[in-house]
């Protein structure tokens, strides 16, 4: 893929079909234990002992790892270049890691040790997602963006659907045993996750060796033909002024909200936000100092650090990306709560038990496994058929439509009173987790400049990180406080907020 070091490309070449098929399917693997995760992880927790209302608490590990990792690992791949290439050295140390965890995970002898594990695994697999995200804006021109990204969608289904059958599979086919003894993990879920590893690792090296990355020189070229970085790096205004006051004020709210959940005896999960809200500050607070420490010229501003860099890039996101923050952070509301509630809203509404060493639990929760594969089948079609759908009522009209599809389906478990039926709304469901994989990602990739892809889609992963912490704040206290601690109605609640995103996305001002 490299030019000619004699011979100096300006305008970034198309890659064939097998191209892209190469550098997108290490997706397969990634998606394969990002699957088994979302799956069986509050399996595993409920199995070693978590009531309802501590699931989302203990999920907290998953979005938090990636607010902090996927920006961190997206400055370092962008200024990264070795032999391996730019984000291929993330993809090798991302795989070995998160196989490594797969193998260990499913024999977590208590609750906090699981826990932890979740921490641990969640990172190592950020540390491989997130460079491949970028991949895709390094390696493509604007003319082939969407399609790499329909196609790392199209592998993501193809993954999630054998991950998530998994234990069904075994169980149904295999006989291998569903149920064990109180605290220890099922076989069909500790074999499951032991094949998940090694199809992690194959798919991801496959990648690794069949594919090769522009060098940062030729990309600079390449953008500069392009004419689109510009108005970008000239925004980086943001003074050491603002940034003290700022911080100041963040961290005011912060411990103001904080004293509030202690005085007044509020749900201790809250403390994710005011904890959150008051780590913000700080930050600010550095970022302040260090632009004291140098001149305030522009070309000074990106010598700062990695951490200042950061926040700085956050502060000055382009329009479109600031517009399409909204978008995810509704869509990834509605998909975590779908990912941790639907197992016990499945197995209590539809198969009336929450005994988790009951028969029927157990049998509910592998058929919540068929679902999950179900949505991730869908999804791999709805990949192939968004561009062509795109193509004839916009890329912003086909959002709404796929959103509209998925927040239906969710609401509509409350209604389906047959769970063999529960495949069915999963088309919805489907049709938008391919469309939140692709088409936010097809819109932002022209704003971003490329020296900046993988900072910025760490910061965008914020975006999907922050939803999730709410989620896993206030999702347990509404059940408990206003729906009698019935998990149906997260499903619920997630349907209406994919909705909202579905709206959000009309509001996007693109360029042609």
């Amino acid at each position: 893929m490299s030019a000619d070091k004699h011979h100096k490309v300006t305008q970034q070449p198309q890659l064939s079909f097998w191209q892209i098929f190469n550098m997108c399917f290490g997706f397969l693997g990634i998606q394969f234990g990002f699957a088994l995760q979302n799956a069986n992880v509050s399996r595993i927790f409920q199995t070693l002992g978590a009531a309802i209302d501590d699931i989302p608490i203990l999920w907290i590990a998953a979005p938090l790892t990636g607010l902090i990792v996927q920006p961190i690992i997206g400055y370092m791949s962008d200024n990264t270049w070795n032999a391996l290439g730019r984000r291929r050295p993330y993809f090798l140390i991302g795989a070995v890691l998160t196989t490594l965890s797969l193998f260990i995970m499913p024999h977590s002898p208590t609750l906090w040790i699981a826990a932890g594990m979740l921490w641990i695994m969640d990172a190592s697999i950020n540390i491989a997602m997130e460079p491949f995200r970028a991949f895709v804006g390094d390696n493509l021109p604007k003319s082939q963006r969407t399609q790499g990204y329909a196609m790392q969608s199209f592998f993501i289904g193809i993954g999630a659907v054998v991950a998530s059958a998994m234990p069904y599979m075994l169980t149904n086919v295999f006989d291998v045993a569903n149920t064990a003894a109180a605290g220890d993990i099922a076989d069909s879920v500790r074999y499951s996750f032991y094949f998940g590893g090694a199809v992690l690792f194959v798919a991801v090296g496959w990648t690794i060796i069949s594919s090769k990355e522009y060098s940062p020189e030729e990309l600079a070229s390449f953008e500069q033909h392009a004419k689109h970085s510009q108005s970008i790096e000239n925004t980086n205004n943001r003074s050491h002024k603002q940034y003290q006051t700022g911080g100041i004020i963040w961290m005011v709210i912060g411990a103001i909200f904080t004293a509030a959940i202690i005085t007044q005896d509020l749900d201790k999960q809250l403390y994710i936000l005011s904890i959150g809200i008051f780590a913000f500050g700080p930050l600010q607070l550095f970022c302040a100092r260090k632009l004291t420490q140098t001149s305030l010229c522009e070309n000074k501003r990106e010598n700062n650090g990695m951490l200042f860099n950061v926040v700085d890039d956050l502060f000055h996101m382009p329009k479109a990306m600031q517009q399409l923050a909204v978008v995810q952070f509704f869509a990834w509301f509605a998909l975590f709560a779908m990912w941790i509630y639907t197992t016990a809203a499945v197995t209590s509404h539809h198969y009336a038990t929450s005994d988790v060493l009951s028969q029927a639990y157990n049998d509910g929760a592998d058929w919540v496994g068929m679902l999950f594969a179900s949505y991730n089948g869908f999804a791999a079609i709805a990949a192939i058929i968004i561009p062509f759908l795109a193509k004839v009522v916009g890329i912003k009209l086909t959002h709404t439509i796929n959103m509209f599809l998925g927040g239906l389906g969710l609401i509509s478990f409350m209604f389906i009173e047959d769970p063999n039926q529960l495949w069915i709304p999963m088309i919805g469901v489907g049709f938008a987790w391919a469309s939140i994989l692709s088409v936010p990602y097809a819109m932002l990739s022209s704003a971003l400049p490329a020296k900046k892809m993988g900072v910025y889609l760490g910061i965008f992963n914020f975006f999907i990180v922050i939803p999730q912490l709410l989620a896993a704040s206030i999702l347990g206290l509404l059940l408990t406080v206003f729906f009698d601690g019935q998990p149906i109605y997260a499903l619920v609640l997630g349907g209406v907020f994919m909705m909202v995103s579905g709206i959000a996305v009309l509001f996007v001002k693109q360029d042609n």
